[in-house]
């Protein structure tokens, strides 16, 4: 482990400071298949990665073949996530890997192991686990309030079973933690308990594009969604090219608009840079706890367009944020009407920042980070109706004034 690390945690301070610029409000650990194992003698053991580095066994991730000394462990993920302010979510084996199984009649040990993983974080420094975390440097409780039973593990056959032993005993011990099920619940009601369900997606800039609409329709009542995986994949991605990103984008407005709060750094053991995926979500960062506001698109070119708008504040100012993806070929022109607004917009301190580059391949590297990132101008004609144009393949954050609007862009 490096001498140098972010107030000793065991993290680079470079790529922290990365991680703080996305305000994240959450953090997913210690990933998902990770978590499963190819085989579960290789699946991830919390009890493993805690206590002195020098003295943590490691083991081999066999799902992306690489020996993990596990240095980056349990505690260190709950740290990264008290560093961040951001909610952690524990996500932890069921019994369940890619290819062998626990028996629901046999999964009581694992039952047990989740809940000591608790006590470790949220016990008093008192009790049998929280001591060991108050040992190692952090006496007060870690505030664990979101766990995931399980990685992509509904369908097989013991997940049900050890599912519901999972959710009682956590239920009984921990009743405000929220229970997250690996099942889809966006097109139909679960069998079994669970306060949110996991939403994975990995797919082609086209189809990620088109699913800026997928939760319009979800039901409100029941388990909220949780998005916490999806990327483009295949030849659009490259190694993070542009085209991914504004897919994603397009994704997230969708998420954006239906009241969801929403990585993509490459680094290697000196060097780090934001792929265009990364830069896209820093003009989302803003979005969770914001206002949103309804908007339509009237343009011919609808249907490669994809919009969301909020009204957000930092420390001295208010904003109302439109951001439009143009997935297509060609600048589109619009007029973006703000009416009902509260008070006027500000054309002093408004801005535009737009997202672009010449190819939609276009990708960052270690001899050019800085190839697609976006750039931001003063908005000088900033009023409550105004004449944009959206550069092709790109995507365009206007911030104007604190309003509650109704919004329409038209051609």
């Amino acid at each position: 482990m490096p001498s140098d690390t972010y107030k000793g945690h065991g993290f680079r301070t470079e790529l922290i400071s990365m991680l703080l610029d996305l305000k994240p409000r959450f953090l997913r650990f210690p990933g998902g298949c990770f978590v499963e194992g190819s085989w579960l003698r290789n699946a991830f053991r919390w009890r493993d990665s805690i206590g002195p580095w020098e003295e943590r066994p490691g083991h081999y991730g066999d799902v992306w073949n690489y020996w993990t000394d596990d240095g980056l462990g349990y505690y260190e993920f709950l740290q990264l996530s008290e560093v961040l302010g951001a909610a952690p979510v524990w996500v932890f084996n069921n019994g369940i890997s890619h290819h062998d199984e626990v028996d629901t009649t046999a999964i009581a040990p694992f039952v047990k192991d989740i809940l000591d993983s608790l006590e470790f974080a949220r016990g008093s420094a008192e009790s049998t686990w929280g001591s060991v975390r108050a040992a190692m440097g952090h006496p007060e409780p870690f505030p664990v309030k979101y766990v995931a039973i399980g990685n992509e593990d509904c369908g097989k056959e013991n997940y049900r079973g050890n599912y519901l032993k999972f959710y009682n005993a956590i239920r009984e011990a921990y009743p405000d933690i929220q229970m997250i099920s690996n099942c889809d619940g966006s097109s139909g009601p679960l069998d079994h308990p669970a306060d949110l369900y996991d939403f994975h997606v990995y797919t082609g800039s086209r189809a990620l594009f088109s699913m800026k609409n997928t939760f319009d329709n979800t039901s409100r009542s029941g388990p909220k969604a949780f998005v916490s995986e999806y990327a483009v994949t295949g030849n659009d991605a490259g190694r993070g090219s542009l085209l991914a990103s504004l897919a994603e984008a397009a994704f997230l407005t969708g998420l954006e608009k239906n009241r969801w709060n929403p990585d993509a750094i490459v680094f290697n053991s000196w060097q780090q840079y934001g792929t265009p995926s990364y830069w896209m979500q820093k003009l989302f960062r803003e979005s969770s706890g914001a206002t949103i506001h309804p908007i339509s698109l009237s343009s011919s070119c609808s249907g490669s367009l994809a919009a969301s708008a909020i009204t957000w504040h930092d420390d001295d100012n208010s904003f109302l944020r439109v951001k439009i993806v143009n997935f297509g070929p060609d600048a589109v022109s619009l007029t973006i009407s703000a009416t009902g607004l509260q008070s006027s917009i500000n054309a002093l301190g408004s801005t535009a920042t737009v997202l672009t580059s010449g190819s939609v391949m276009d990708e960052n590297s270690f001899a050019n980070p800085n190839k697609v990132v976006p750039v931001t101008i003063e908005l000088r004609n900033a009023s409550e109706e105004m004449e944009v144009t959206l550069p092709p393949h790109s995507l365009s954050a206007f911030d104007l004034a604190l309003a509650q609007s109704r919004l329409v862009a038209e051609m």
